[in-house]
């Protein structure tokens, strides 16, 4: 693998995008609701490189669109209709099952929104005195201060385990949290997986069984399931591929299924969407609530522009555009897993829901392709819905004040920038750690730095909590699929931090020198596979932030920690790091997510004895890795598997050549220069044949 710091968030979530700008056009004489359904899917399709496409638009009681198509990824040639009744992993949208059920829950009296997690959750602690302040609404509207996301061996193939939840508890007991419970809203997955487990504590029933009583089963939605429900109508999934491959994976499973987990059809999601126009399934007091921008009761930009965010409970965006700038409600979910993509648009007052869902591509194209078709089918009822761009106001270059240089410096999120500021009013945005050109914004009357288009504009704003913020605005019009805005804090300044030259040396060859490997994730993590992915980000030797390793302030040689606050979605999934070195003298790296890696150099080489051996997980359940040798490389490894266990083989670029998870392979030719790893419960034991 290439070498480099970055690896350790392409190894959690490596998510290759496959970008195309060419929407088709259609003829000139299709007109109307489907025609415009089809476009906006075709459009979603392209930008997002996705495989296959599924929608389906309710409105008053019946669908007035629904269709599905295959791209020619699949078809090999021009797009195509395909099964609009296939199964989707639906992502984050399965949040909104979840704000539901809380909502469902109180209701009833059995649960206040405002009362603390830990009277539901005794068992909930943590290492840092505030979690007993963090209420089940800040579960809802992502301002818990949890780091994000806890979810080792939460993303897996074909395997509808729940450990990743199970073992939530356990992962936060020893987590601090990154800002004050309520402080602002940041993307979070733990504080839903939280929320499914305070479901299961106050209903005493499995989440996904609560759900389907009080939910599914009365509407009749029968094609919403779990991953573990899903497994048993498998053939009924849409097909999902690793980027650039042309085999079907197995089954995309998250174990946490009430922050990503539950499957549906776009049928069934639209209609899920559409009870939330009226009082079928909540009460109006609670839709309502879940309407409330909630984003707006912490730290968050004070300005009047269109942002993909804008929080309510458990929505993504109680304000979408165009819909709220035409005075309509318009509510938005959207939902990402390795291989599937989701958006959920509903507009209550007009009974009307939309839903988008793809295997491959991205959520946010499918929720503007869902907006499309609602402005199709708000057109056909006489509402019109204008969808003019919003421009930046009118402002003139200017001189700058010279208080602004002091605000030049490092800035960070889930990226680093260098900003200088001139005094001739030119502000030099530097991307530390990547190959990008710098960007120049110009000082303008209005306070803000523009670029040379006059489209996008930087501002520092200091905040009430004492910080300098970075903050960006710009809007973007993707054609067929409409426009969208950005309007948000996309970094804050980094104070400085002095280190000793040595400790700075220390996680510098820890940043640019080391490649490291997962060793505590499931026989059946889709991080297995990622590696392939984490393997072409290419190392770097570009400056960095002094005393940080990216968004973490180093502590000493061996710790550093999370050290951004930043509300919306760039300040999310945080860690604390530990770096220790074993008996042996091995680096092994410790994030406080539960996530631990070992350094590849660390790894000893296959042994084929006599040309049977045995390999047994050891008894902390970390996997076992091994390089194939001279020895080893050419003859082929058969493998006796034992229960709940796997392997996976890699050729010395790290493309997958043989796994038992992904392609049922219980034999191996091993090549030259490769790896090996066995995973599986610990003491589990493979036997190994060579011949």
């Amino acid at each position: 693998m290439k070498r480099t710091y970055q690896k350790l968030g392409a190894l959690l979530l490596a998510l290759v995008l496959c970008l195309s700008l060419s929407v088709p056009a259609l003829a000139a004489e299709e007109t109307g609701l489907e025609a415009a359904a089809q476009q906006a899917a075709a459009g979603a399709m392209t930008y997002g490189g996705a495989s296959r496409i599924s929608w389906a638009v309710w409105q008053d009681g019946k669908f007035v669109s629904s269709g599905a198509l295959k791209a020619p990824k699949e078809t090999g040639g021009a797009p195509e209709a395909a099964e609009a009744d296939q199964l989707y992993g639906i992502g984050s949208v399965s949040k909104i099952y979840t704000a539901m059920a809380v909502m469902h829950l109180a209701e009833k009296g059995r649960l206040d929104l405002d009362k603390p997690v830990t009277t539901y959750l005794p068992a909930f602690k943590m290492a840092d005195e505030r979690y007993k302040d963090i209420t089940v609404r800040m579960l809802l509207n992502h301002s818990s201060g949890l780091m994000g996301s806890s979810m080792g061996s939460g993303l897996l193939f074909g395997d509808p385990s729940t450990a990743a939840a199970d073992q939530l508890l356990e992962r936060l007991a020893v987590q601090r949290l990154k800002a004050a419970p309520g402080a602002y809203s940041v993307y979070c997955n733990d504080g839903f997986t939280l929320a499914e487990l305070v479901v299961e504590a106050v209903s005493k029933q499995d989440f996904m069984d609560y759900v389907a009583e009080i939910f599914l089963k009365p509407a009749g939605l029968t094609d919403t399931l779990s991953p573990a429900q899903m497994l048993a109508r498998d053939a009924e999934r849409a097909p999902i591929y690793q980027a650039g491959g042309t085999e079907p994976l197995p089954a995309d499973c998250l174990g946490t299924v009430g922050t990503g987990g539950i499957y549906a059809t776009a049928e069934d999601l639209a209609i899920l969407g559409a009870a939330l126009t009226g009082t079928g399934v909540l009460n109006r007091a609670s839709l309502d609530a879940m309407a409330q921008p909630e984003y707006k009761k912490g730290l968050w930009p004070k300005e009047d522009a269109p942002d993909a965010l804008a929080y309510g409970l458990g929505w993504d965006s109680v304000e979408w555009f165009p819909f709220h700038q035409n005075g309509i409600t318009a509510l938005v979910k959207g939902g990402d897993t390795q291989y599937y993509h989701a958006g959920l648009v509903v507009i209550p007052q007009h009974n009307m829901a939309a839903a988008v869902l793809t295997s491959g591509g991205v959520s946010t194209y499918n929720e503007l392709a869902a907006s499309q078709m609602l402005i199709a089918a708000l057109k056909a009822k006489g509402v019109e819905v204008d969808e003019t761009p919003v421009t930046l106001p009118e402002a003139s270059p200017a001189k700058m004040p010279k208080e602004l240089l002091k605000n030049a410096g490092y800035y960070g999120s889930i990226l680093q920038y260098k900003v200088d500021v001139s005094a001739d009013g030119t502000l030099t945005m530097n991307y530390l750690g990547m190959e990008v050109p710098a960007q120049t914004f110009t000082y303008h009357s209005d306070g803000t730095f523009r670029d040379k288009d006059g489209t996008a504009c930087l501002k520092f704003v200091k905040e009430s909590n004492g910080e300098v913020y970075l903050y960006q605005r710009a809007f973007t019009v993707l054609p067929g699929l409409g426009g969208m805005g950005t309007s948000s804090y996309a970094a804050v300044k980094l104070p400085e931090n002095k280190v000793s030259p040595e400790v700075q040396k220390a996680w510098n060859d820890f940043a640019g020198g080391m490649d490291i490997l997962p060793m505590n994730e499931r026989y059946s993590s889709q991080l297995y596979l990622a590696l392939t992915a984490a393997s072409q980000v290419e190392a770097t030797t570009a400056e960095g932030v002094p005393g940080y390793v990216g968004a973490l302030k180093i502590v000493d040689e061996t710790h550093a920690q999370y050290a951004v606050q930043i509300p919306g979605n760039v300040g999310r999934d945080g860690y604390d790091l530990e770096l220790r070195r074993d008996g042996k003298g091995a680096l092994w790296v410790f994030q406080s997510n539960g996530a631990v890696y070992m350094e590849e150099s660390a790894v000893p080489t296959l042994s084929t004895g006599s040309g049977s051996v045995r390999c047994t997980i050891q008894p902390d359940g970390y996997a076992r890795w091994y390089k194939i040798g001279d020895s080893a490389a050419g003859k082929t490894m058969a493998v006796q598997l034992p229960k709940d266990a796997g392997f996976w083989v890699y050729d010395k670029d790290w493309n997958v050549v043989a796994s038992s998870v992904v392609g049922a392979d219980t034999s191996a030719k091993l090549p030259e220069g490769g790896r090996v790893v066995f995973a599986g419960d610990p003491g589990a034991g493979f036997q190994l044949s060579f011949t």
